[in-house]
């Protein structure tokens, strides 16, 4: 009979660096398979700051069941082209996404990670990693002015898009890193159910701009876009154009700012999300959407991936990093949907100028076309929309030229 693994004395199975919603759902999925877990959070509440849309997709909110935080129910979107052209897809009735209080959504995951046996400690900030000869970390760390070091067999990093666990296990930089800045304003006004996205070079080059329900009479209005097309413009300037000085200033007239939101957006899963006895999840493995920034759902799919695996290797002790690329393979798929993503969003928007894009918005406008969005628009894949659209719309059929047809379907 084989013997069984020699369990390395720590103070915890796991050290999940970070209590935002992939930090902590990835905690309550190993507690509840009876992994010892610590949350180590650098902020002093849960969900605060916040820096994306706030938008959660049905799968991801079925995950959680936390619908009590669902602020607005999202159908469909209308995309405005750089200058006269607009069309809007979505089905009425048929929620696509929801505009979730991120703070009440947050506080809802870390609840769920404690209900399941995690433990979680705020106001701790990790300031460094030390390895203890291949049996696990010995995490340093500071709370207010007392320091302290907690060891444990797999260290997690889930702390953002400047991950410092990251940068300590010299695990890479995600394929690119986006800015963008929001507020949410009192004022303006959008078809109920409805959001809106804002396209051209002088509103956020090479991206979009949103205005987002979030109910009580309140919209998140923002951009993204990414460093090297902003040349001297800064995203809190091109925020400030879009609402006093484009096309569309007149429907911001009399809107009053009631908030700020910005934060870096990552866009491509870093080289090396496993090292030896280490992990990288959501924003710190550069898992951001190519497509919308989002990073919730496809943080929660790489959760759901691996959980079950992950919580038997740790029971075993095999946290070697063969052991873990081995177990975190699914996670190509994640990086072969990225890549995909990136080149159809580049195609379709970030290398079109402003013609270009104006001329792809009213091809969307056609009603096949835009029936074909309805049936197939997915806002967590839009890899087989994009290529169904490439396929099957002569107007795009140069762009599956010039996107190499084997690179997209491969």
């Amino acid at each position: 009979m084989g013997s069984k693994p020699r369990i390395h004395l720590m103070d915890h199975d796991v050290i999940v660096v970070g209590a935002g919603p992939v930090g902590a759902r990835l905690a309550t999925m190993l507690a509840e398979r009876g992994v010892d877990v610590l949350m180590l959070e650098e902020h002093a509440s849960i969900g605060r700051p916040f820096q994306c849309a706030g938008l959660v997709n049905p799968w991801s909110m079925e995950q959680v069941g936390l619908t009590n935080t669902v602020l607005q129910e999202i159908d469909g979107a209308t995309i405005h082209g750089p200058h006269h052209a607009s069309v809007s897809v979505g089905v009425p009735g048929e929620t696509r996404t929801s505009a979730v209080c991120r703070n009440r959504f947050d506080e809802g995951v870390v609840h769920q990670a404690l209900k399941a046996g995690a433990q979680l400690q705020l106001s701790t900030v990790a300031t460094g990693l030390l390895a203890i000869d291949g049996e696990g970390w010995r995490i340093h760390h500071r709370q207010g002015s007392t320091s302290g070091t907690t060891t444990c067999r797999l260290v997690v990093g889930a702390d953002g898009a400047h991950s410092r666990v990251r940068h300590w296990l010299r695990s890479g930089r995600p394929k690119e890193m986006m800015i963008g800045n929001q507020v949410e304003v009192t004022g303006f006004e959008t078809e109920h159910r409805w959001l809106e996205m804002f396209t051209g070079s002088s509103i956020a080059p090479g991206f979009f701009a949103w205005a987002i329900p979030t109910g009580f009479g309140t919209h998140r209005v923002g951009l993204w876009s990414a460093p090297d097309r902003l040349d001297e413009a800064s995203p809190e300037a091109l925020l400030h154009a879009l609402m006093h000085t484009s096309r569309h200033a007149p429907r911001f007239e009399g809107c009053q700012i009631v908030a700020r939101y910005c934060g870096p957006i990552p866009g491509g899963m870093v080289r090396r999300p496993v090292r030896e006895r280490a992990m990288l999840f959501g924003d710190a493995a550069g898992l951001a959407k190519p497509t919308t920034g989002g990073g919730i759902g496809p943080g929660f799919k790489q959760v759901a991936m691996v959980a079950d695996a992950l919580a038997e290797a740790i029971h075993a002790d095999r946290l070697s990093e063969p052991a873990l690329k081995k177990l975190s393979r699914p996670w190509d798929d994640l990086r072969r949907h990225q890549t995909r993503a990136r080149a159809l969003r580049n195609l379709f928007l970030t290398e079109s100028d402003d013609d270009t894009l104006e001329r792809h918005v009213a091809v969307f406008a056609q009603p096949e076309v835009t029936a074909m969005i309805n049936r197939l628009g997915d806002i967590e894949h839009p890899v087989p929309l994009g290529i169904e659209m490439l396929r099957k719309v002569p107007s795009f059929r140069p762009l599956a030229l010039k996107a190499g047809w084997a690179m997209l379907t491969g």
